[in-house]
């Protein structure tokens, strides 16, 4: 049997992607959705909008080039593409509620098979005091596409791809796509559906560490990153 190798938060970052269409206007959340900036061709034209007022930024800046004024939604230091802008914060929100979003890529601690999703605490991590809903319920209600990106299960190997989220929700409805360490899932009718595995993981062995019906793709196949 192969060697199990789960995918890493770049493998992850990339799979995002590689899911988002050309031309589109794309919303980066903290965490590992914000490392798909790092896999942005130019062919695609993608244009990043942070809530902080970054229109058009690039992939993170590299260590030793960093502007100081320059940073994503996740306080990492980035680029800025030809024809980027900064903007009010007012603005910011302005474009993510007239519904110009087309996709926007979140973390999460849970998800459930009917769409919803749990992404938000109350209590400080130390980390930059970055607890609370931020932007993610007005990119939830008003992006056309979610998709999360998010560990499989939790520290003591609970799933996080649940029957019905335990915590309070952002959207009551909405997930697209769901990429974890261990594939990468759409949701369906009430239902995951497992498009890829990671390499060495079989269905059966991702079934059993998912806490709601998964159904597998005709077309199941290895993740191509």
């Amino acid at each position: 049997m192969a060697d199990k190798q789960p995918l890493t938060r770049d493998q992850m970052g990339a799979i995002l992607a590689q899911r988002i269409g050309k031309g589109w206007i794309v919303n980066l959340g903290i965490g590992i959705p914000v490392l798909a900036s790092n896999f942005f061709t130019e062919e695609q034209d993608i244009t990043l909008t942070s809530e902080n007022g970054v229109i058009g930024y690039g992939g993170l800046a590299p260590e030793g080039m960093e502007d100081p004024d320059l940073v994503n939604a996740g306080v990492q230091f980035c680029t800025l593409n030809p024809g980027g802008t900064i903007v009010h914060h007012a603005d910011s929100f302005a474009l993510i509620r007239s519904g110009r979003v087309d996709v926007t890529c979140l973390g999460a601690y849970e998800v459930a098979k009917d769409g919803s999703f749990a992404n938000w605490k109350t209590v400080d991590d130390g980390m930059g005091n970055m607890g609370g809903i931020g932007g993610a319920m007005d990119l939830a209600a008003c992006a056309q596409r979610i998709f999360i990106a998010m560990e499989h299960t939790t520290r003591d190997g609970k799933p996080r791809l649940v029957e019905r989220c335990a915590l309070p929700v952002t959207s009551p409805s909405g997930v697209n796509l769901v990429v974890t360490e261990l594939g990468v899932f759409t949701v369906q009718d009430g239902h995951f559906v497992l498009e890829e595995h990671a390499p060495g993981y079989t269905f059966e062995e991702i079934e059993a560490v998912t806490g709601a019906p998964l159904v597998k793709s005709p077309e199941l196949r290895p993740v191509s990153v």
